[in-house]
């Protein structure tokens, strides 16, 4: 009660309860300094233990400085080892990733009919692109590319053959040399109305051509894809020179190698920015280099040991685990920047730094302890989703927290101690030279009295503003595309783009046909399926470029007028392995009837997908035996993707209440449980509306931006719930603590928000757009996430009080 009184008389006998009598920012400031010197471990130490006292371990550095340092610089030595083990997940299934029935069968599907995984897809268009000169150009490409290391086989406009005549191996559609004249005319009208490659290896408008290169899988696979590829282009570029024609990559191979190369550029990009991001702001903050390296050490080294951690552990960097950097940096650098703060203040009201450093971890560690609790409960609420992918963010986002936390704890009280000087020196310095921070309080003052003025009703509005932002984030769809998950400003996305106009699409769905034990290829049953299949697909909207042993049966039929199984099968020996490979496995027990859809949203595919399921009903009842899948990961997406998104949200509401609930046991209090709820729902609403507002729907990112958001953004509620609690004397003026508490910490949160919002908008320098739509979006949630403590928190607080002291006394 002395410590409270003090506390009020210092600064609210100055302040009043108006902004109309709020005196000097200096001398207010001053008064606070002196005031928290009264808040000391004694103090504070009278009360529960807010966070098990988990942030006395700290102390330890304070006590044993030197063999902490020692330890540190071992761990992080270890952790740039750790560094060097980190790779790369590139997988462009990872994201639907499971032990289902569905994706075990995809994979199986993927073993033994390796091409989409493997093919790289050359496309090449211009309106010169049928010229004599052009195509010479360009069966040197397809002749010279095969030469290529890792290149197993290609098929192009080169592959198709004459009919077959007498018997004989049919002759190659385009002879060497090149007719010229009339000849060679005719030769173009031969080629635009083959139904081999029409449509599917060339447009109809003979302006765009289809090379598919189908790479050793051991190259895709390991570190020889990067050299392969770039030799692809070379060869390409100089072989297609003067010809006037566009040439692009694509294929999942590249856009696998377009993932590598962006998460290892964006990892530098992400490390380099924040750490100058970082220090900046604390200079700025502090103006000594020396309080910059205790609030920007802790974190970097964080970075620097969760990383190495998550090497150790055999971790692999993808789209969602390259953002571990900046929530590494926003996690541990708020914190971090809360107890420099603090400590600060207590030198410039002239404690020595051990007695400032012990204090400031007792008074401000406990909050620091509870934000990175609830930051991992939001990690932990990922661990239920059935992506492997995100269950895997989730325990990288677990560990990288719980490093963190301790990280700060331990190297903050260390730095201090190593760096601090001369702290009366300071002290007398540092004394009416804030004013930037005098401003902030300032402004924190003038909010709070406003807000504890009428309680009730900004909390009403508050809870109408959520309620309003609710219905709105209720009504989002889920959104899935392959192209937000590959880097937009390479060759890959614009390829299949063109892929998607001219030749129906690039992206593979399958229709597996699994025959019955002991059936065989060739009988008469078997291929009578495979042709009901072919046609099914055929004649599905959305689907085109349908490809199976059926395409090459019609082709015999057509031209050499056999439909005779000894011919189908002789032919089908006569094809090189890679191509016979794409269609039939090796044991002859499954083919695959392949066809392409464009790269669409998965609401749109979904339709597609069902409409071939549902067509294939029929034939399941007719040939028991035969098992027919839909299956591809275009198929993969559609299915799986909303069904995901929709957990994730439903995951993310049950985690607004579940952490309340987290909080308020931990503070011994409904009032604060309560009070919780609506500025931890606002950002993620906000957000919601937002994503209406431009029409992007949920995505993943988007769903794990809010999750994440949501644990972060509760940081700044902690801290000011913490200093509630120090600064409530029983009730006595509850008004008056909530303002105090706003001021003394106020201008702490306004700035560390900013610093979450700003570390986690780095990723808007990333060439994902699933990146850059989490780094704007999480950045977003950060500011409205202030937003929500400044403008319903305290009014909240303060009507729940208030009711429930009424409560209490007609009791």
């Amino acid at each position: 009660m002395i410590r409270h009184n003090l506390a009020r008389t210092s600064v609210y006998g100055l302040m009043q309860t108006t902004p109309e009598t709020l005196v000097s920012i200096e001398t207010t400031g001053q008064a606070e300094q002196s005031a928290e010197a009264n808040l000391t471990s004694s103090s504070v130490g009278k009360r529960p233990a807010l966070a098990l006292g988990i942030e006395r371990v700290g102390l330890i550095s304070l006590r044993l400085p030197w063999l902490v340092g020692l330890a540190a610089l071992a761990l992080a030595l270890a952790a740039g080892l750790g560094l060097t083990r980190i790779k790369v997940d590139d997988s462009l299934s990872q994201l639907f990733r499971s032990d289902t029935p569905e994706f075990r069968q995809y994979e199986e599907v993927t073993r033994n009919f390796p091409s989409s995984e493997f093919d790289v897809l050359a496309v090449i268009e211009g309106k010169s692109l049928l010229e004599r000169d052009s195509l010479d150009k360009l069966r040197n490409f397809v002749t010279d590319v095969q030469l290529i290391d890792g290149v197993q086989g290609i098929i192009s406009l080169f592959s198709a053959r004459q009919p077959p005549e007498n018997g004989q191996t049919p002759a190659p559609l385009f002879p060497d040399p090149l007719p010229e004249g009339a000849d060679y005319d005719a030769l173009i009208k031969k080629v635009m109305s083959n139904e081999i490659i029409r449509g599917k290896l060339l447009s109809e408008d003979g302006q765009l051509a289809l090379v598919v290169l189908a790479l050793d899988p051991k190259i895709v696979g390991g570190k020889g894809l990067d050299a392969t590829v770039g030799e692809i282009r070379k060869t390409m570029a100089e072989d297609l020179e003067g010809a006037g024609l566009k040439a692009e990559l694509s294929g999942v191979p590249v856009m696998q190698l377009e993932i590598r190369q962006a998460v290892e550029r964006d990892r530098l990009v992400y490390n380099v920015t924040g750490f100058i991001a970082g220090c900046l702001i604390a200079i700025a903050f502090f103006r000594r280099v020396s309080f910059m390296i205790i609030a920007a050490g802790p974190p970097l080294v964080a970075i620097l040991l969760a990383l190495g951690a998550l090497g150790w552990l055999d971790f692999r960097l993808n789209m969602f685990l390259n953002v571990m950097t900046p929530l590494i940096m926003v996690i541990s650098f708020s914190d971090s920047m809360q107890l420099t703060f603090a400590a600060r203040d207590r030198i410039l009201a002239g404690q020595t730094k051990y007695e400032a450093l012990r204090n400031a971890l007792l008074i401000v560690g406990p909050a620091c302890v509870l934000t990175h609790a609830t930051a991992a409960l939001s990690f932990t609420a990922l661990l239920f989703s059935h992506s492997e992918l995100i269950r895997t963010f989730g325990e990288a986002g677990l560990i990288a927290t719980l490093i963190a936390l301790f990280t700060v704890l331990f190297l903050f009280p260390l730095l201090g101690v190593l760096l601090l000087r001369n702290e009366a020196g300071l002290a007398v310095r540092g004394r009416g030279g804030d004013f930037g921070v005098e401003a902030l309080r300032k402004f924190c003052f003038w909010i709070a009295a406003r807000m504890v003025r009428r309680p009730g009703l900004y909390s009403l509005i508050g809870l109408i503003v959520v309620a309003a932002l609710g219905g709105v984030f209720a009504n989002l769809q889920p959104r899935y595309r392959l192209a937000d998950q590959v880097p937009d400003k390479e060759q890959a996305v614009s390829a299949s783009s063109r892929l998607d106009a001219k030749l129906t699409g690039a992206n593979p769905i399958d229709v597996l046909v699994q025959l019955p034990p002991g059936a065989s290829l060739y009988a008469p049953e078997t291929l009578e399926v495979i042709a009901r299949v072919h046609s099914l697909m055929e004649r599905q909207a959305g689907v085109g470029n349908v490809w199976s042993l059926e395409t090459l049966r019609r082709w015999l039929k057509e031209k050499a007028g056999s439909s005779d199984v000894t011919t189908l099968k002789k032919y089908v020996d006569l094809l090189p392995e890679h191509l016979t490979r794409r269609f039939i496995d090796a044991k002859q027990d499954a083919v695959i009837v392949s066809g392409r859809v464009p790269d669409a949203d998965a609401s749109q595919l979904l339709p597609i997908v069902d409409g071939i399921d549902k067509s294939l009903k029929g034939l399941r009842a007719q040939y028991p035996g035969y098992k027919l899948s839909v299956t591809g990961l275009s198929a993969i997406a559609a299915r799986n993707s909303a069904s995901m998104i929709d957990k994730l949200t439903r995951g993310l509401t049950i985690e607004f209440f579940f952490v309340a609930a987290f909080i308020g046991l931990a503070f011994r209090s409904v009032v604060v449980a309560l009070a919780c709820i609506l500025p931890g729902i606002f950002p993620v609403v906000a957000s919601g509306a937002l994503l209406a507002i431009t029409g992007q729907g949920l995505q993943f990112a988007s769903v794990v931006a809010l999750t994440v958001s949501f644990g972060l953004g509760l940081s700044a509620t902690i801290h000011f719930l913490n200093r509630l609690r120090i600064e409530d004397d029983s009730g006595e003026n509850f008004a008056l603590a909530v303002e105090r508490a706003t001021v003394l910490v106020g201008p702490a949160l306004i700035l560390t928000s900013i610093v979450l919002a700003c570390g986690l908008a780095v990723t808007v320098l990333s060439d994902l757009p699933s990146l850059r739509l989490f780094g704007w979006l999480s950045a977003f949630a950060m500011m409205a996430a202030l937003t929500a403590d400044l403008l319903i928190l305290r009014p909240t607080a303060m009507f729940l009080r208030r009711t429930a002291d009424r409560i209490a006394i007609r009791r």
